[in-house]
């Protein structure tokens, strides 16, 4: 039976790690995420697991891409500027096709901008913060228990695709208590990455001639293998080559790209008469439920698309509403980083308008009535 807690966003995507069979944390307190560092500095210990304070996110970045190339389930958390810090090598985790979980709780920003404030402006950051064509999953839940069960699917997700994957949280859900029922253990499917079959001494680490996605070997079990950031042959080592580079980048993200159905996650509320459907994330999606069911009161027809998986975008979920609906309203609190997507996405068959706010104040349901009805 599981059990039922009231608790902090962040703890939950602590326990959540747990869950997931995480054993090595390392980070550098930064508001409003200090309570996931904490909460394993404290629980780390009681499942055999390791959590160690770096002097910096650098640091922290690093120390999490090492210890899973050892075997370990790993990952960090911080805020908008810790995660600038850590784009260098969360780009060499990247190219490595390095599993690991980065946690960005957004505030108010750039640079150390409203630390205190919510935010939800690093929408692009995740997507693109790392230099060149890469590819990228990021999920984005929006109560205390998706932050629990997210997190434990982001580390299916790394771990399946070879890939770092990003929880994108922000202030309001990460400091907000709600009751949870807390999974027992085998209620929620836990995925382990995939370990060669062949003889240590013809191990390949980028051999892709079983799929897109290479078994991946640990460190210290036998196994020696070159990592480098450089573009790699399959076996590890550097390569100048052009065709080589154009190859592996086509296959890493191919790898993504061929999987979207497994990968992204969609939860839609009462989207099927909908005429004007709202598109909101994190703490923005509670708000707009409320709108929903409120509007519906007085006759007015929303409905809500709530993406939990923001990266890859879900171009199919938006597209597939063409001719059905007058438009789409987008709230954010940024100035428009999704509202973009999704124009994109809809190729223009339907009217699309942003909601934007960028005070540190929550959108509220008010708020995102008013304008829905400008879209009509």
């Amino acid at each position: 039976m599981s059990k039922r807690e009231f608790m902090q966003g962040n703890d939950a995507i602590a326990y959540g790690a747990l869950y997931a069979g995480c054993r090595f944390f390392a980070g550098y307190p930064i508001t409003p995420s200090t309570e996931i560092a904490e909460k394993m500095a404290a629980e780390l210990p009681k499942h055999g697991g390791r959590f160690i304070q770096m002097e910096d996110e650098i640091a922290a970045m690093a120390a999490i891409v090492g210890a899973s190339i050892t075997g370990v389930k790993s990952f960090t958390a911080t805020s908008g500027p810790g995660m600038s810090l850590k784009l260098e090598n969360l780009g060499y985790a990247c190219m490595t096709e390095t599993p690991c979980v980065i946690v960005n709780v957004q505030r108010g920003g750039p640079s150390t901008g409203l630390p205190t404030g919510p935010s939800q402006s690093d929408i692009m950051q995740a997507r693109w913060g790392a230099h060149g064509d890469h590819p990228c999953i990021a999920v984005t839940p929006s109560t205390v228990r998706e932050q629990f069960d997210e997190t434990v699917r982001a580390f299916n997700l790394s771990e399946k695709y070879r890939i770092p994957v990003i929880i994108i949280s922000d202030e309001i859900i990460g400091h907000m208590r709600e009751a949870v029922n807390i999974p027992e253990k085998g209620e929620l499917p836990v995925f382990d990455r995939v370990k060669p079959t062949a003889a240590a001494e013809n191990y390949k680490p980028y051999n892709s001639s079983s799929g897109d996605i290479p078994p991946m070997a640990n460190f210290g079990e036998g196994y020696r293998f070159h990592i480098t950031g450089l573009t790699h042959e399959e076996t590890g080592f550097p390569t100048n080559s052009g065709a080589v580079a154009d190859r592996e980048g086509k296959r890493m993200q191919r790898k993504i790209d061929a999987n979207y159905d497994d990968i992204v996650k969609v939860e839609e509320y009462r989207c099927d008469d909908a005429d004007v459907i709202l598109f909101a994330i994190g703490s923005v999606a509670r708000s707009a439920k409320d709108a929903v069911d409120t509007a519906r009161e007085s006759g007015f027809r929303l409905g809500l698309m709530k993406p939990l998986t923001i990266w890859p975008f879900p171009d199919k979920h938006v597209a597939k509403y063409s001719g059905k609906i007058k438009g789409i309203l987008v709230a954010e609190m940024n100035m428009g980083q999704l509202t973009g997507e999704v124009i994109r996405a809809s190729a223009g068959k339907f009217n699309v308008k942003g909601l934007l706010r960028t005070d540190s104040e929550p959108i509220t349901p008010s708020q995102i009535i008013s304008e829905a009805e400008n879209v009509l």
